[in-house]
């Protein structure tokens, strides 16, 4: 299966002011399921028609096993129907007078394949995608699972060396959705095609997904695989953007023009700035919901907080503490033995915790090693990652 390859992609619709795709260089190794994640208007869906062929790049270079595409600067644009691409719509698009085997067939009558090859081949599809049972039904007398598995089968009969998907499982219901994702995976597994899949769903491409584009303004943010994404991400847009609930985010701005933190002001900050030696030079600190951890009484490193509501979401619960200015959401997938309106005491661990700087960036800090009755000391063990 090929590789594909954007290098300094760049888009500009007429009358815009603004770059839809900014200079993005990315790499779709051979066999590779990756998402372009981001939320609405950041470019995935453009970068997706520019592979395809659908939109005319307006710089840089698309590249498909090492065969320039679509390039400017060398004069080179090859259309759609020659890329060897299967791209699924998000509506489909199947052919409502023809039956699912005609849909099925559909390319490779365009390909003139003969008609004994044609039926074995469209039947051997439709097998793995499990709809050889619908071969005589009109898509108008199917789910909208089913429809999807028609579309996909129509791509995957003509053997596309890579399959573009367009946020194909928005049309469907928590259910089929659910169904679906399981259904990409085990086609992914069994045809070893390359697929690019675009969604601002992230659950769908922490779930699908070998590889993790995220994309904010056209920009690229970060590229990696889902416990990369979400447990390193690079900066304050990746790591707020995924997860849910989304990340605690605690703000250290006020603060960075004194040389100390007063108790009264936060508790949660008080406790952290104890715990590092450059906390000064620091905009934002983030834990995960889930990674907070709750006392019945005082231990070391924790901080007391009220209970402001407990709220089930259907097999795990988000209990939301209060404390004078200070908000924490914190996640479990146990029943909480708390009630609302109880005293807890709150534990940040220090591997939890997620650093960035004035510009978004996320720096790694390492835990104080001096005693803490110095709690003004600065620069003694903090270091960028």
């Amino acid at each position: 299966m090929p590789t594909i390859t954007l290098s300094q992609l760049q888009k500009t619709y007429s009358g815009s002011e603004s770059a839809a795709v900014k200079g993005l260089d990315l790499t779709v190794k051979d066999g590779e399921f990756m998402c372009l994640l981001g939320p609405s208007g950041c470019g995935k869906t453009t970068i997706l028609r520019m592979i395809a062929g659908i939109e005319h790049t307006t710089g840089g270079a698309i590249a498909i096993d090492e065969q320039i595409m679509d390039s400017i600067e060398q004069g080179c644009f090859v259309p759609p129907e020659k890329r060897g691409i299967g791209l699924v719509f998000q509506s489909y698009a199947l052919w409502p007078h023809m039956t699912v085997e005609e849909n099925v067939e559909f390319g490779l009558k365009l390909k003139k394949m003969p008609k004994q090859e044609r039926t074995e081949r469209c039947l051997d599809v439709m097998e793995k995608l499990r709809i050889a049972n619908y071969a005589k039904r009109y898509p108008s007398q199917l789910s909208g699972g089913q429809q999807q598995r028609v579309a996909l089968a129509r791509m995957l009969a003509v053997n596309p060396g890579v399959l573009l998907l367009d946020e194909p499982l928005s049309n469907l219901d928590a259910a089929l959705r659910l169904e679906m994702r399981a259904e990409l995976r085990r086609i992914h597994q069994t045809f070893g095609t390359t697929i690019v899949f675009v969604s601002h769903d992230q659950w769908e491409a922490m779930t699908l997904a070998t590889t993790i584009a995220v994309m904010s303004n056209g920009e690229l943010q970060q590229v990696g695989t889902p416990d990369e994404i979400y447990a390193t991400p690079t900066n304050r847009f990746v790591a707020e953007f995924i997860g849910t609930p989304k990340l605690n985010m605690i703000d250290f701005s006020t603060t960075n023009q004194n040389t100390e933190v007063t108790v009264e002001h936060s508790k949660i900050r008080c406790q952290i700035s104890q715990r590092y030696a450059d906390i000064f030079q620091i905009e934002h600190c983030g834990i995960r919901p889930e990674a907070i951890v709750l006392h019945q009484s005082k231990t070391a490193n924790t901080t007391e907080m009220i209970i402001e509501s407990i709220m089930p979401t259907g097999g795990s619960w988000v209990i939301e503490l209060i404390q004078g200015e200070d908000r924490l959401f914190h996640s479990t997938q146990l029943r909480p033995e708390y009630q609302a309106g109880d005293t807890v005491f709150c534990e940040l661990p220090d591997e939890a915790l997620h650093f960035f700087a004035p510009n978004g960036e996320r720096l790694k800090l390492s835990p104080r090693t001096i005693e803490p009755m110095w709690p003004n000391a600065t620069n003694v063990c903090a270091h960028l990652a």
